[in-house]
């Protein structure tokens, strides 16, 4: 599976070298109630296709709108605001309270195009920067902890892996947990030095590897964008990752097993370690939301979503029900 980015690069691409004119339309800004974050983003085509999002629907049916009379496709990016007035979101459709900025930025050229596909084919973390006064966009590549940026005049946007996953093991659900988070735009490496075991691997896109889990994990330098998932059931390969996960800032920390399993598991970390009861209570395991999951491509979706609950700040170690 791409991510959204891919997919909506991949067919702005297509229109572009097609000879199509398009618009490439970013969220900058919200207020509110607005349904799509800011840095989502959207490509228009010249006859009113569309592919990509930038809300639920309302304001892709005022932007085609737009393009087929002719108020996309001028000389300069500028700015669009919708939910400005009363009048406005009832017209538009947009939830009670919501505001969004947007700015489009009218033919990209098939060259930058073409070079942000190859640098994301890459798994390269890239900067996109539109001067709106002077009309320009560039491409570079993104130094550590960048962010988006919008100061009314210069966008920042990133394109490419922004948030990095560790998984041991290249078992079954491992399979299913590296496709779908390359889906949410993860650089996916697995980690599994026995060789029986990940002789099969042949997930495009994700990195394998034989070394030991936690030097593999100190090799990555985990920070805050960084998750680690243990799927191996052996202690000899899981304890030692999630000893140094836990000393480490990554976001999320899970390993598979039955409840008693992973209670014993963090009584040999607390006991044997120097990790405190409180660092111990940032291990997910059983790993997973509790959805009845039983098969593999069930736990991995138990996983994903638990991990997307975590990083989107909506439930932490103490405040769930686990297990797979």
């Amino acid at each position: 599976m791409d991510s959204v980015d891919l997919q909506v690069l991949a067919r702005a691409r297509a229109w572009a070298a097609a000879g199509h004119p398009l618009a490439w339309v970013t969220v900058v800004r919200t207020w509110g109630s607005a349904p799509r974050p800011p840095g989502s983003w959207l490509v228009v085509r010249d006859d009113g296709l569309i592919e990509g999002s930038v809300s639920g629907g309302c304001i892709e049916d005022d932007l085609v709108a737009r393009m087929r009379e002719g108020h996309m496709l001028v000389d300069r990016p500028f700015t669009l605001t919708y939910g400005v007035t009363q009048e406005e979101s009832a017209r538009i459709g947009l939830p009670c309270g919501g505001t969004l900025e947007l700015v489009v930025e009218p033919n990209p050229s098939v060259s930058l195009l073409q070079e942000l596909g190859e640098r994301l084919a890459r798994r390269q973390l890239t900067l996109k920067h539109v001067d709106l006064a002077q009309g320009t966009t560039s491409l570079s590549d993104a130094p550590c902890g960048a962010a988006m940026q919008w100061d009314g005049t210069h966008l920042r946007t990133l394109h490419g892996p922004q948030w990095r996953l560790l998984i041991i093991g290249a078992g079954q659900i491992s399979r299913y947990l590296a496709q779908m988070a390359l889906a949410l735009d993860y650089d996916v490496t697995v980690c599994d030095p026995r060789e029986e075991h990940s002789a099969g691997w042949d997930v495009p896109g994700t990195k394998l590897v034989h070394t030991m889990p936690d030097d593999t994990l100190l090799a990555m330098q985990p920070d805050a964008r960084c998750a680690v998932v243990a799927l191996t059931h052996d202690p000899k390969l899981d304890d030692m990752v999630l000893l140094e996960a836990l000393r480490s800032p990554a976001f999320y920390l899970g390993a598979v097993g039955s409840r008693l399993n992973n209670d014993r598991r963090k009584a040999r970390l607390v006991e044997h370690f120097d990790i405190s009861p409180e660092d111990i209570q940032r291990l997910h395991g059983p790993v997973g939301l509790h959805i009845g999951s039983h098969t593999p491509p069930e736990i991995a979706v138990s996983i994903v979503a638990e991990m997307v609950a975590v990083r989107n700040g909506v439930i932490g170690p103490a405040a769930r029900q686990s297990g797979p």
